[in-house]
């Protein structure tokens, strides 16, 4: 945990059912990782993930609890729909992206077993190093490291399409957009309106 980013004094009640996540949310909630690799959701903040990953990815409504997000504001959360171990599996929401992508993994497991053996895969951890030493920010709590051009949109996975974004803003507008272009075939022209 880094040393300046401690969780928060966040005494907001929560009772998600689902193993271990009350207590990573309470022992955890707002704590960065590795220098904002990687963080932990206040649990006052759970709803509102909730919501912002729902908009982009509606069929997920009422059946996940958001946990943690990495340096681009990609989503981690449990789903009740699917079992891992015995406990809801969780879900990777990558806005930049517009894809949902199952994990192998519950919360216990997400966090000893991918996070420590495969952390680039999880976290793009390499693409955030090469960030770093391109003299790019470290995002704060509500910042994601966003890309200028969604993926899904034919940009570029490289540091140049890369900003320092609102997160609140980012997810509302990758949300919209993946929405009105989820059925798209590929190479289509796209017209966005963002009312």
């Amino acid at each position: 945990m880094d040393a300046a980013r401690t969780p928060a004094v966040d005494n907001f009640p929560l009772d998600t059912d689902v193993t271990g996540l009350n207590e990573l949310l309470t022992g955890f909630g707002g704590a960065s990782f590795k220098r904002g690799l990687y963080r932990i959701i206040r649990a006052s903040d759970v709803a509102d993930w909730n919501a912002r990953v729902c908009l982009g990815f509606p069929k997920f409504a009422g059946r996940i609890t958001c946990f943690g997000y990495d340096w681009q504001g990609t989503a981690f959360a449990t789903d009740t729909w699917r079992l891992e171990q015995g406990e809801p599996g969780v879900v990777m929401f990558e806005p930049g992206t517009g894809k949902a992508l199952q994990i192998p993994a519950n919360v216990r497991t997400f966090h000893e077993v991918e996070l420590l053996e495969d952390e680039d895969a999880a976290l793009a951890a390499n693409t955030y190093a090469d960030w770093r030493r391109a003299g790019g920010a470290e995002p704060s709590y509500d910042q994601c490291i966003g890309y200028k051009k969604p993926l899904f949109l034919n940009g570029k996975d490289e540091i140049d399409n890369l900003e320092l974004s609102d997160l609140e803003v980012y997810w509302h507008l990758m949300g919209q957009i993946i929405i009105q272009t989820k059925d798209l075939p590929p190479g289509s022209p796209v017209r966005i309106n963002l009312g």
